[in-house]
């Protein structure tokens, strides 16, 4: 686009403008692991350009500059590229973002741990990497890597809708059409198309993604949990799998009880499953794992009113957001059970911050032996900020800790 500057292979937001006035360049993330050039950088700007400068830091350690997002509340940290993660997807022809997943794992992890754990991050973070170019997001506009405390996840729909919007303002796309674009994303589920409101300068809301297929992997399962007895739960896949099951069969309100509560109990809940029931996905073991519990109001019934829930997943990490690949299997759960119909639209509601999206079967589809749909998920996602973070080598605590 004519109007996006490039600099380091990320644009600047389109319309943007100079923090520091006009004689100042606009902000834009350059290369994370980029030091010399963002120490020369800062050392040219000098104190004419007011923030431009790095504290003491050390030259071999990692600057990671970042934008900063929420949807629904839950938040996203972007880091627009990771050169360890766009090399391994360039020198390895046929690389799959699942596998490049596993590579980010095994040798960048230092990166999600600086990044989503505390002194930077906190218990509830998360982040996204994004990836351009290469086998990882070959017919996308941008692939992404998702980043929270435990690890990395396979699918995250508060993400995607951010992302969109990213897409579009960080000139990820060429040539934006109004009033709404359709941005490709690979994610390691698979690929997801978010639509996103453009006016022909900047990104809007709400944003809307359609999913990958979505399906009921079992219903009614009966489960022991310990201190609870047996309980009755759905597992639903939407880009990643999840438990169901009102929380009213654990003796709670999901809109009244105490939020250490809800996650006490659906921890119990994720641990007993993966022990009890084994997944299986139709095209990558990869992807047969249990994310989380997601505690619900129990009105699964199609009504106009919203309904409730609270998704824990990872290692005890409370989404903020209703959760868009919860919603996304959670409506494949309600279309199995016949409680909804193709592009009936349902609302859901987080109960920690009472944020809302939607959800709606959009059309069927077969996923090797599953009747699954295709689901779209619309929410809003916003703006908070940008950041640099910087690492002193001497210090111990330089990639983090988790406290919880």
């Amino acid at each position: 686009m004519s109007e996006a500057i490039r600099r380091g292979g990320i644009a600047l937001p389109r319309g943007g403008v100079a923090a520091g006035g006009g004689a100042c360049p606009a902000w834009s993330p350059p290369s994370p692991l980029g030091v010399r050039a963002m120490a020369a950088e800062a050392a040219e700007a000098g104190g004419g350009c007011a923030g431009r400068g790095l504290p003491p830091h050390s030259p071999s350690g990692l600057v990671l500059q970042t934008v900063e997002m929420h949807t629904g509340g839950e938040p996203l940290r972007i880091i627009p590229r990771l050169e360890a993660a766009e090399a391994a997807a360039a020198e390895s022809r046929g690389l799959s973002l699942l596998s490049l997943r596993r590579e980010v794992a095994a040798t960048q992890d230092h990166v999600r741990r600086a990044l989503v754990h505390e002194p930077r991050g906190h218990a509830g973070m998360y982040g996204a990497v994004v990836v351009r170019g290469g086998a990882a997001a070959a017919g996308a506009h941008l692939a992404a890597l998702f980043l929270h405390g435990a690890g990395y996840s396979t699918m995250c729909g508060h993400a995607v809708l951010a992302l969109g919007r990213f897409a579009l303002d960080y000139g990820l796309v060429a040539e934006p059409s109004r009033p709404e674009t359709a941005v490709r994303l690979r994610c390691p589920c698979g690929p997801v198309t978010a639509f996103v409101p453009w006016d022909g300068r900047r990104s809007g809301n709400p944003v809307r993604f359609h999913s990958v297929p979505a399906f009921a992997a079992a219903t009614d399962l009966a489960i022991d949990i310990p201190g609870h007895g047996k309980v009755v739960v759905d597992i639903g896949y939407g880009g990643t799998f999840y438990a169901f099951l009102s929380a009213e069969q654990l003796g709670l309100d999901v809109c009244s009880s105490k939020t250490r509560d809800l996650v006490n109990a659906a921890s119990a809940v994720t641990e007993a499953v993966k022990k009890q029931f084994k997944l299986h996905h139709p095209e990558s073991e990869d992807l047969a794992f249990l994310y989380g519990t997601i505690l619900t109001d129990g009105k699964d019934a199609f009504s106009e009113e919203p309904t409730t829930n609270i998704c824990v997943f990872a290692d005890e990490q409370v989404d903020r957001s209703p959760t868009g690949s919860g919603v996304t299997a959670r409506i494949a759960l309600q279309y199995h059970k016949g409680l909804i119909q193709l592009n009936q639209t349902r609302k859901f509601r987080s109960s920690t911050t009472g944020s809302l999206f939607t959800g709606k079967a959009v059309k069927e589809a077969k996923f090797g032996d599953y009747n699954a749909v295709i689901v779209e998920v619309s929410g809003e996602a916003f703006y908070t900020g940008t950041a640099t973070f910087t690492v002193e080598e001497e210090d111990p605590l330089k990639h983090g800790f988790f406290f919880k």
